[in-house]
């Protein structure tokens, strides 16, 4: 009943948590320091000494995320990564950005600041902006240069 206005509901040090849907673990948030803001009108949860994220998908492949600054918004399932922002694909996929958005609901990602990817194939692009859904199948990129690789058996229909 004392909490001031503008304080956050809680604070955690050295957070270790770990999601899991019917038994299988399917995140694991690591982060030094946890600040949670969910009693405001428009709640959110604050990472202000970056997180590394571990996630599995349906297959059990591991993707892992990490950023020095990130901020979890509750009412819109977007999580705001900032500063050295580095993914790493189940896939080898790795993704460098300065910021990059996460929409959990639509399992998309996207930023408009410049970015650098290299895919598995060892394809690369680097851009101004992207979006793209979180395994990469869909990647929409503008202003951007890079190097595509092409199979030519599936050009000349071999």
């Amino acid at each position: 009943m004392s909490l001031a206005d503008n304080e956050p509901v809680a604070e955690g040090i050295n957070v270790n948590l770990k999601y899991t849907d019917s038994g299988r673990l399917v995140t694991n948030l690591i982060a030094p320091k946890l600040i949670d803001f969910r009693n405001f009108d428009y709640p959110y949860i604050e990472f202000p000494d970056g997180i590394e994220l571990h996630y599995w998908d349906a297959e059990n492949k591991e993707s892992i995320v990490t950023a020095d600054y990130a901020i979890q918004y509750d009412k819109s399932n977007l999580i705001d990564l900032r500063k050295n922002v580095h993914l790493i694909t189940s896939d080898s996929t790795q993704l460098t950005a300065e910021q990059m958005y996460w929409d959990q609901k639509e399992s998309w990602i996207f930023t408009n600041q410049p970015y650098q990817i290299t895919f598995k194939d060892g394809s690369y692009n680097e851009g101004q902006m992207f979006d793209s859904n979180q395994d990469f199948t869909i990647f929409l990129s503008r202003k951007n240069t890079g190097v595509q690789l092409i199979d030519k058996k599936e050009t000349d229909g071999q």
